[in-house]
């Protein structure tokens, strides 16, 4: 078990033929995910090649998902462009988009939200790592890879990571590896005001998921995600979670890496998040450097 996709998922890339998705499919295929086909439009008939595999290119998301059974989108194209390839998975009724893409016009993204509403599509991202449920460790890995993320820092096993930061999932997961804690699946929602996917979604899904025994959840000054879904897993999640939130010494008004990571109230700040999610009974990680030690002092194997 894992949630949003595992080893069967059958994965297509928008830009494959593009430097940055070509050379992250490559590292997708190497890591064993079941990457079916490519989408470039006027590229239809091509073929991408990488250590022995023969992926398809289509010029519409339809038609590769038609011939290929594709059922996610990994989204790699430029930001001008970005809103309608993620449109092209809805009208394509793909069960999951994970759109990468940095830089997407918010007017673009709310009109795109706005359009998903009764959609059939699950959005992750934009501006993200994407998602990785971790293999068994065999030849083929048997894992599945969407993104960007380092999948050789990854490790089977039962805790649940959702982050709106890249790099801090990484350091997550890198902390439970190195200690033999791996993960079910990790997350990477973004960090852009107008996203899909949040933290209270993810976090109900981990509930539900009976391989994820506890939870890194990682959060940023700006908003309220993290707030709501402390509150939720107060009343309704009996896994342990830990959690840290990035930002403790930006002041007011200032911006971060992320587009979200912006103070408008008085809790949106750090400190003011630390305290809400601890009154909640989640262990709050003072410092990046101790995200796993934090988790571990409530969860054991």
């Amino acid at each position: 078990m894992a949630i949003l996709v595992d080893s069967s998922t059958r994965i297509l890339v928008q830009g494959i033929t593009g430097d940055f998705g070509s050379r992250h499919a490559k590292l997708s295929l190497d890591y064993g995910t079941a990457l079916v086909a490519g989408v470039t439009p006027g590229k239809g008939g091509q073929t991408f090649e990488h250590n022995g595999h023969k992926v398809p290119i289509f010029d519409t998301v339809s038609e590769a998902a038609r011939e290929t059974g594709a059922t996610v989108s990994a989204i790699f194209v430029p930001p001008p462009f970005a809103a309608d390839a993620i449109m092209e998975c809805v009208d394509a009724e793909l069960a999951l988009a994970v759109a990468i893409t940095e830089g997407i016009p918010v007017n673009d993204m709310i009109r795109v939200k706005s359009a998903m509403a009764h959609s059939k599509t699950r959005l992750i991202g934009p501006n993200c790592p994407g998602l990785v449920t971790p293999g068994t460790g065999d030849k083929s890995h048997g894992g599945c890879r969407i993104g960007i993320a380092p999948g050789y820092i990854h490790k089977r096993g039962n805790v649940g990571v959702v982050s709106r930061s890249g790099t801090l999932t990484y350091e997550a997961v890198w902390q439970l590896t190195t200690r033999g804690y791996g993960q079910s699946t990790c997350v990477g929602i973004g960090g852009d005001p107008v996203n899909g996917t949040n933290h209270l979604d993810v976090l109900k899904m981990f509930n539900e998921d009976p391989e994820t025994e506890a939870i890194i959840m990682i959060g940023e000054i700006g908003g309220n995600a993290e707030v709501e879904a402390g509150r939720w897993a107060k009343d309704n999640c009996k896994k342990p979670i830990a959690a840290f939130i990035a930002g403790a010494t930006a002041p007011p008004g200032r911006r971060m890496g992320h587009a979200g990571a912006i103070i408008g109230g008085a809790d949106d700040t750090a400190a003011a998040k630390k305290r809400i999610l601890a009154e909640c009974g989640i262990a709050v990680s003072e410092s990046p450097a101790d995200m796993a030690a934090t988790l571990l002092t409530i969860y054991k194997k």
